[in-house]
Parts: C-alpha cells; structure tokens; sequence
C-alpha cells in the first residue's frame, strides 16, 4: 500500500512501472519519501531500477555507463519496453512520464508520454531539471554502479562542479559566469592595449605631422625668397651683360684695323712668287725629256744583259749534262748490285718462316678454343650477375630500410607531425607564423610542446603530467610588439585560438634552486634522486624560462624507484617540506617517483589557513604529446628486417666471390687464347708481308737492269754541238750591251745638271710660298677673330635685349607712367654680387628641395588630431566597461565565495565527524588557484582552477592525503565516497537520490557504521521542519544484501524493496502475502527459539519479523 502522498518532498518518485524492460515483465512498486533500500540477488534486476529511473526521467544510456545502444535495454525476444515514472507534485498537478522504447523503429527508437500526451525529451528534461531540481547526470546525487569508480577518479575541479550542482544550481550558474566574465575581462584587457597602443601610434604619427607641418610653413616662405632672388639675379644679369656688350663692340673695332693692314703687306710678295714658279715649270719640262731618254737606253742595255745571262745557264747546263751522262752509268751499276742483295736477304726471310697451311691450322684451332671459352665465360658471369643482382637488391631494400629508419628516429618532426594532426589550430598558427617570421622584430618560439626535446621517456612523461595543456599549447615572444601583432593577426583577424607567453629579449634567468647543493646532493646519494625536471630537457632559453615561470620546473625533482622507497619508509617528504633558512616553517614540495614499473607523482601543498601539509598522489600517465614520434615496437621491426638482410648479405657474399673468381679465371684463360690468336694472325700478316715484299725486290731489280743496259753516246754528242751554238751568241750580246751603256751614261750627266738647276728654283719658291702662307695665315687669324669678335658683339647685345626684356617681364621697377614700384626698394636691398646671390638661390632651392611638398599635410594633422581624441573617448569608455565588469564580477564573486566557502565549511564540519565517528579523519579543503600558483591577470586567480579536495586518513600515523586511487585501497575510497554524500545530503536541493551497491568492499565494521549513517542521516527530521515532507528528500540504497542484527533498521522511515527472481516465483505480485508470511516465520522462530545463534533463521528474525517495518515486495513473472 503506498504511503501518503503529504509525507513525499516534491520531485520524488511516487510510483515506478516497467514492461519488458531488462528483467522484468511487468512490475509496479511504490518506493517510500525516505531511504529505500533495494535487496536482492546478483542478477535480479537491484541496477535494472536505477536504469529504469535514469532513463525513464529523459537521461540517455552513456550516463550509466553500460551501453549506448537504448535498445539494449528491451527484454529479451520483445520489440517494445516501457518505463513509467509517476513524480510527486510541486503543487496540484501530478506528472506521470512514459517512455516507450521500442526495437523496431528507427533511430533511437524511444518515444516519451507526459501525462498520457506524447512530448519530446528536451520537454522532460527541461521538467526533470528545472521543476523538480532532479539530476540524473550528477555523480553525487546518482551514482551508477558502474559509475562508482568515477567519483573517487574526480579531480578536485569536477569534484566541485559536480558538488555546485548538487547543492545549488544557482551556485553552479554564478561559477560559470564567473569563468566567462573572466575570460571577457582578458579580452577587454586585450582591447584595451590594442587601443592604448593605436593612440600612442596615432600620437606619434600626429607629431610627426606636426613636423611636416612646420617644414610645409618654411617651404612656402623659401619659395618667396626665391622669387626675389630670381628677380634681383635678373637684373644682375642685365647690368653685367651690358658691360660685357660694350667691351665686344670695342674688340670689333681694333680687329677691323689689324685686318685692313694684313691684306697691304701680302699683295707683292705673292707677285714675285708667281714669277718663280713659271721658270721652275720650263726647267722640269727640260728635265722629263732627259729622263725618257735616261730610261730607254737603261731598258736596252738590261735586255742585252739578261740575253748574255740566258745563254751563259744554257752553257752551264749542256756542261753538266755531258759530265752527269757518265755518272748515271756508274749509279745504275751500283742499284743493279744492291737490289740483287736485297732479294737474297728476303729469300733468306723466307725460308725460316713455316708453310702458309701450318699457320692456318693454328690459327683455326686457336679461333674454337676462344668460342669454347667464350661459352664458359658468358654462363661464368651470367651465374656472377645473379649474385651481384641479388646483393643489389639486398643493398638497396637495406638503404631504403635505413632511410626510413633514420626518419623514424627523427622524433622531433614525427612529434610535431602527430601533434598538428590532431590540433589543427595549433598547426594553422604555426604555419602562419612560419610563412610570417619577417613581421616580427625577435624570435617567435613554439608551440611550447614542440620545441621541448625530452632526454627520455620519462622525463616526456613528467613535463606533460606537470605542465598544463594550455601552457604547452603556448607560443613564446620575446617584446610586448610581437605580442600584440601575434594576437592581433591571430585571434582577432583569423579567428584562431591561440595562448601567448612573454619573455623579455628571450632570456633565460639565473635560476634560483629550492635546495642547496649539500642537500641536493644527500638527495641523489641517499634518496635516489636523479636532478630537478628542467635538467631533463632541452628546449631555447626563452622556453625554458616560460616553464619556469607559469610551471615551476626548476623546482620539481625526479627520481626512481630508489625515491619511492625512500618516500614510503625514510621519510623523504618530510624532509623535502623543511626549509633550510631555520625558521621551521613547512615549504610546498613536488617530486617524481617510480614503482614496478609505474610512476607517481607527490604534491605538498601548504594550507593558507592551518599552516599543515596537505599531501596530493597522483598516478602519472603515460605521455601521449611528448610521446616518442615513432613506437620503438615499430623501430625495433625495422632494425629485426635490417638484421636479416645483413645476415642475407654475409651468407651471400662468399657465393659472390667465388663466383668472381670462377669468372676472373675463365677470363684470364680467354685473354691467353687472345693473345694466341693474335700472335698466330700477327706470323700469318708477317708471312704474307714478306712475299710481297719478295716480289716487289724482283721487280726492281729487273727494272734496274734495264736502266744500266741503256746506250748514252749519241745523246753526248748533240749535247757538245749545242754548247758551241750557246758560246758565240752570248758574245753577241755583250757587245750590244756595251753601246747602249756609253749612250746612258752620256744622258745621265745631262739629267743631273737639269736635276741642280729644278732644285734651286723649287726652294726659292718654296721659301716665297712660306712667307706667303704665313702672311695669309696671318691675316686669316685676323679676320677669324673679326667675324668671331663680331658674332660675339651681336650676341652680347642680342642677350642684352632678352635680358632686359625678361627682367623687365618678371621683376618690373618702373610702372607704365615711369613711376618707380616698390620692388625696385625691395632689390636694392638684396645682395649686389651675382655670385652672391646665386649662393642665396642655390641655398634656398636646396632647402625647398628637401622638403617633400605636400599640400595635404595640413588636413591630415587636423583629421588625425580629431581621430586621437576619438580614440581617446573609446580607450576611456573601454576602461570604464572594463571597471563595470570588474564591478558585476566582485558583486557575483563575493557572495559566491562566501556561499561556496560556507557550503565547504559546513562539508568539512559534517564530513570531519562522520570519518571520526568512523575512527578516521578527513577533511573537506577548497582549492582555489592560488594554492597552485596559477594567478590571472586580473588578479582574482583562474576561476577554472578552483576545487574541491577530499583529504582523509585511515591509520593513526599517517598523514592527511588527497583521496586517490595510488594511496588508498577500494574500501578506504568507498568509505570516503559515501561520508562525503552524507555530508552533503542535507544541503543537496535535488528531491531524490540513488546509490548503487556503494557498500561493497566494506569490512563488517565499517558497513555497519556506513550503514549507521545512511539511515540517520536519511530519515532524521530537520530541527526546523515545517511540513511533513521538509526532510532531506528520497534515498535509494540498492545492495545485493545486508549485514545481519542491523539495529538502525528499526525505523518507520525506512522501506525495503525485495526483489525477488527465479524458479520459485510468484506469478503474479499480488500472490506475496505479507500475514502468511510473518506467521510462518513466528512459528518457525519459537521452534527455533533454542539455537538462536543460527545464522540463517536469526538473519529472517530480525530482519523481517519486526511490525514497524515497511517492506515491498518487487517480482517479475518469468519470461522466455
């Protein structure tokens, strides 16, 4: 029978039915307003109804942790389940949520009924989580059974956004916007520099104006100074043109005279000189005839010479040829002779040489020696460069192997590759900073994560564990102007994410250790420490500083499993806490450790408040972005392959040399057979040579003997009359050759007197010719420099003119009535040197030239002075929206801190004395950001970095240390898991909550206590109840089953839920009679009465016989 609905706390849940879901058929139970604890055997559905709650509010199945697929949940051989979940409610109306899930259908194949009327899920979740407060996806107020391990793997910043939820939703909102408002104040404080900057630009820009300014002012009055220069430089010109004209009119006049005096003195001597050189042309007329003369008697006596000459050879020649008729005689004798030797000697030659057919033979069978060897030689070398194709082959899969080896060992790039793959944000950035490294005035380093070159895995592991993501993912720049360009260009032009880190110049500085060399050195010698984090990595200087600087990393030690020891049995955390400067204070410490394998890291933090250490264990994953680029599993694949091939290589090569050498020999044989057959061929060319050599030597001596046999005295005889012939016609001509050589010298003597006479008469007239030239050069010159004079006279005054007219024209000193103008004063009293005034003129240009004209220097000064007071209004504006928001942030921060640290406080208080009932200690501690010295700019820490820390001790020695799962055993978690939900229930505002089998593990004591607690803090009424359903709300503890003679079950407010399942059961739920039931076991415990001690019969006495318990009983009928 369900108990009263006024008892109930809106929200809870009034009425559960469930058709063919998991287990069940068909059931219906009521569960009580205050704990309801579920029994039942392994298997029987105790978690189907937590499922059942889950997914019948509008939750999906990843939040329990068992499937994603909803149709999962179908009873076997069914296609539709239901899940019916009647709320108790807030006011009159009451809300009964279906969900049908059925097989079938596409999709997720669910479909949700409210009241009867068919809605969609985000209608029942908006009415699950906004009206009721209920929280299905909150692990403190509904823990799955395969959720429990989730909630002691929380980290303290889920462990408080989840406890936010739980307590206050509105708590959890003010959280939220918190993070946001910060994140906005860092992007106003962006602005703000952005614009600070632009109006400090735009300032300098403006004074830079104002300079072009003042240069503009000067420029417009050096161009009027040069104006009156040109005008005075004008009339300078004039006057000094005018005095050079009246000097050439001068010049005119006296080259005029000098010319007319010239032209006197030249006219007789040019008479006489006519004179002359008449009687030199009769003279050299007298001498042309001579000189033919000369010329004909010279040819007639060298043409008799040459005769004479002619016949004398003729003469010389028929000598010789009568001398030279007896020689031949005697030199033909002589060749008959030595030709005959000759042909003995070849004969000689050629009978020591063998028969032409020998030779042949030799040579033949030398030829099918070779062709048998070539045959041997080609098979030699075909088996040879099967070897070498194969040791190639090998040679080249080995190359190839090495190279991608070498790559693969490349772990830098192979990081930086698997990185950008997964973060394409991070890989655009760096690419546009890559391509962009021009635009910025220093280095720009990053990302952190892969600059940094870990010396091993370890230490990879460590920096990644330690060092926070966005720090790894940060770019460092090295001046305030890289900083704003690098988010300008990114964040704001690009829209890309990106976190940026200054180090000015890049330096690295002096780092300052936690502990003394003496210490640090007791902490390797005797602790197994192996150096500080920042000593195990390589990475730029600015780098390494940003490390330090957001991280720590000079301060973190590493050690191994020596450490760990040492950690466990020696003490060495309490010696890492002392500080050497002799005050006793505690100091914060962090250091890496290793154990079997697996690696640990230890944080003391320092608490603000008590001034105790907190102690922090966390396990240390493996490193998966400072992972190696390659496994080594698939390196040592490469380097196993190259073994083999090397092995393949040196079993191959004692094949290929003897191959080789079977070739090498084969060939050697080939090249004496060569040699053979060349040296028989060589015999064969030198035989057939020598014959024709034979031959050729008979020839000639036949030819010889005939030249010797010849007749030569007739040809003697004509010789000598033809000499007689020659004798007397060269007497012949030397007489006529004497004759014409009297009459040529008679005429020579004639023509060289001639010659004396023309002579003297060409060098007087030659001498009248000279003083001739030069009196005409003379007068030349002087009529050159007349008309050059004159010319010069008309252009002096033809420039005087212009002159006049152009300063006349540009500078006028008179006006049309003859009146002096003012300008004429204005001259008078520049300077009067031309030279002087070009200097001015050419000092003045200069200075225009040098400045640029610009004529819209001045409205740009005044636009630009109106855009600096613009930016000027926005920078103030900006500042004062940023002090808004710092306002609203403080108005949200302070109650919702002191909200937060209250809602702890009362935790710890609750939670401190539950672990102490238990004979434990435990405290409940905030973590803001500061405990981790992660500071913002603002000043108020990182929102995002607060939480909640969950301390406990279970042995009296032993410190107080964060919960985790390296530190405490399963029990130990689970004690703590389920004294800090007891310790939030009553500031919890969701109507319900449900924990599934939380107890397992437990010792007998300590769930008996557990137990204890559940209960009372489950039905106890507030001091301050109004109504009868202003309690803590619904609880469901579902457990396979319950320790025996539990004395806090004597309680009204308790309800037991029996699920019973399997052979024996009822067909139907109405078939369980609850009177029948407690008879028989009265009647069995007064049978019994004597063996109380009976574990079996006592466990059904004193739980089920007591009156003033409620009990339900919960079955399914059986399904196929």
């Amino acid at each position: 029978m369900a108990e009263a609905i006024e008892n109930y706390k809106p929200g809870s849940v009034r009425r559960v039915k469930l058709k063919n879901f998991l287990t069940y058929h068909d059931v219906e139970f009521f569960p009580g307003s205050r704990l309801n604890i579920v029994v039942g055997a392994n298997g029987t559905g105790k978690s189907s109804i937590l499922c059942a709650l889950c997914l019948g509010l509008g939750g999906n199945p990843n939040l329990l942790g068992r499937a994603d697929d909803l149709k999962i949940f179908v009873a076997h051989n069914q296609v539709r389940a239901e899940i019916e979940v009647e709320l108790v409610p807030e006011e009159n109306e009451t809300h009964v949520i279906r969900r049908s899930i059925d097989v079938e259908a596409t999709g997720t194949g669910s479909t949700f009924f409210l009241n009867g009327t068919k809605v969609t899920q985000k209608h029942v979740r908006k009415l699950v989580k906004d009206t009721y407060k209920i929280q299905i996806d909150n692990l403190c107020t509904f823990l799955p059974q395969d959720k429990v391990g989730n909630f002691s793997g929380f980290t303290p910043k889920e462990l408080l956004v989840e406890t936010e939820k739980a307590i206050s939703p509105h708590l959890y909102d003010n959280h939220l916007s918190l993070i946001e408002m910060q994140g906005k104040l860092k992007t106003d404080e962006t602005d703000v520099v952005s614009i600070a900057d632009k109006l400090k630009q735009l300032e300098e820009e403006n004074e830079q104006l104002e300079r072009e300014k003042k240069s503009m002012e000067e420029r417009e009055k050096l161009i009027l100074d040069i104006g009156k220069l040109k005008q005075k430089k004008a009339w300078l010109k004039f006057d000094e043109s005018r005095i050079i004209a009246a000097q050439k009119k001068t010049d005119k006049e006296n080259a005029k005279r000098n010319l007319k005096e010239a032209h006197a003195h030249l006219r007789p001597l040019r008479e006489k000189s006519e004179a002359v050189k008449n009687q030199v042309s009769m003279v050299k007329n007298r001498a042309k005839e001579l000189a033919s003369e000369v010329k004909d008697q010279d040819r007639s006596f060298e043409k008799c010479m040459s005769k004479y000459d002619k016949f004398q050879d003729e003469i010389e020649s028929c000598g010789q040829e009568v001398n030279s008729i007896d020689s031949l005689q005697r030199r033909a004798q002589k060749e008959v002779e030595k030709q005959s030797r000759k042909v003995d000697e070849l004969n000689k030659q050629f009978e020591q040489y063998p028969a032409q057919d020998e030779l042949n033979d030799a040579r033949n069978k030398t030829q099918q020696e070779l062709r048998a060897i070539k045959g041997r030689l080609d098979r030699a070398k075909k088996e040879m460069n099967a070897v070498n194709a194969k040791a190639d082959e090998l040679h080249s899969r080995s190359q190839t192997l090495e190279r991608k080896l070498k790559k693969m060992q490349d772990d830098k790039a192979q990081r930086k590759a698997r990185i950008f793959r997964t973060q394409p944000n991070l890989k655009n950035t760096f690419n546009f900073i890559d391509s962009n490294r021009e635009m910025f005035r220093r280095p720009v380093h990053g990302p952190i994560v892969c600059t940094i070159d870990p010396k091993n895995v370890n230490a990879a592991t460590f920096v990644e564990q330690h060092v926070p993501n966005t720090t790894l993912k940060s770019y460092v720049v090295e001046c305030d102007e890289d900083y704003n360009l690098l988010y300008r260009e990114v964040n704001e032009k690009r829209n890309m994410p990106i976190n940026i880190i200054k180090v000015p110049q890049g330096r690295l500085e002096s780092i300052k250790r936690m502990y003394s060399d003496e210490k640090m050195n007791m902490f390797k010698s005797d602790h197994g420490v192996l150096g500080y984090l920042d000593e195990l990595i390589k990475c730029p200087d600015a780098v390494l500083q940003a490390l330090i600087n957001f991280s720590n990393l000079h301060s973190v030690l590493v050690g191994n499993e020596k450490t760990q020891e040492s950690l466990d049995r020696h003490g060495l955390l309490d010696i890492l806490s002392e500080k050497e400067d002799g005050s006793g204070k505690p100091q914060a410490s962090c250091i890496f450790s290793m154990s079997r394998g697996k690696s640990y890291k230890y944080t003391s933090q320092v608490s603000r408040f008590s001034g105790k250490i907190f102690l922090r264990v966390d396990d240390v994953l493996p490193a998966k972005m400072l992972a190696p680029g390659i496994p080594q599993q698939q390196k040592d694949v490469l380097i196993e392959e190259l073994d083999q091939i090397q092995s393949q290589k040196l079993e191959l090569e004692p094949v290929a040399q003897a191959a080789r050498e079977t070739y090498q020999v084969i060939e050697a044989e080939g090249k004496d057979g060569h040699q053979k057959l060349n040296e028989t061929k060589r015999i064969l060319g030198d035989f057939k040579t020598l014959m024709l050599k034979v031959a050729t030597a008979k020839r000639k001596l036949e030819d010889v003997n005939q030249e010797a046999s010849k007749d030569y005295e007739a040809e003697k005889h004509s010789l000598i009359k033809k000499l007689k012939k020659h004798v007397q016609s060269s007497i012949q001509m030397l007489e006529a050759g004497g004759s014409s050589h009297d009459k040529l010298m008679t005429a020579t003597y004639m023509l060289a007197g001639n010659k004396m006479t023309v002579d003297g008469l060409v060098a007087c007239a030659q001498r009248m010719e000279e003083r001739i030239t030069e009196k005409e050069s003379a007068s030349k010159a002087l009529e050159d420099v007349y008309n050059e004079i004159s010319r010069a006279f008309v252009q002096a005054r033809d420039n005087l003119r212009k002159l006049k007219n152009e300063a006349d024209k540009i500078a006028p000193l008179k006006s049309a009535d003859g009146t002096e103008l003012p300008l004429k004063a204005e001259l008078e009293a520049l300077p009067e040197s031309l030279d002087e005034v070009e200097i001015r003129l050419e000092e003045a240009v200069d200075k225009v030239e040098s400045i640029q004209d610009n004529p819209e220097v001045l409205q740009a000064y005044e636009q630009r002075k109106l855009e600096i007071e613009r930016t000027k209004k926005r920078l103030g504006g900006l500042e004062q929206e940023k002090n808004d928001k710092i306002t609203e942030l403080e108005s949200i921060l302070a109650p919702w801190e002191a909200a937060l640290m209250n809602t702890v406080k009362k935790v710890n208080v609750l939670f401190s004395k539950y672990m102490k009932d238990l004979g434990c200690a435990g405290e409940i501690r905030l973590k803001t950001a500061d405990d981790d010295n992660v500071n913002s700019e603002d000043g108020y820490g990182d929102f995002r970095e607060w939480g909640v820390e969950i301390l406990v001790k279970f042995r009296e020695k032993s410190s107080l240390q964060v919960l985790s799962a390296r530190v405490q055993s399963g029990g130990e978690r689970s004690v703590s898991t389920i004294m800090y939900l007891m310790a939030l229930q009553e500031l919890m505002v969701a109507p319900f909550r449900c924990v599934d089998e939380i107890n397992q593990g437990l010792d007998e004591r300590n769930e008996r206590l557990v137990f204890r607690r559940i209960v009372e803090n489950s039905t106890k009424i507030p001091n301050n109840a109004h109504s009868l359903c202003d309690h803590s709300g619904q609880y469901f503890l579902i457990t396979p089953k319950l320790l025996p003679n539990l004395t806090d079950m004597e309680n009204e407010a308790v309800t037991l839920l029996f699920i019973f399942n399997g052979p024996y059961n009822f067909d139907h739920c109405s078939d369980w009679k609850v009177n029948d039931f407690l008879g028989k076991k009265r009647i069995r415990c007064d049978e019994n009465e004597a063996n109380k001690e009976n574990n079996i019969v006592n466990e059904a006495a004193g739980q089920e016989c007591k009156p003033h318990v409620r009990a339900n009983k919960i079955s399914r009928k059986k399904s196929s």
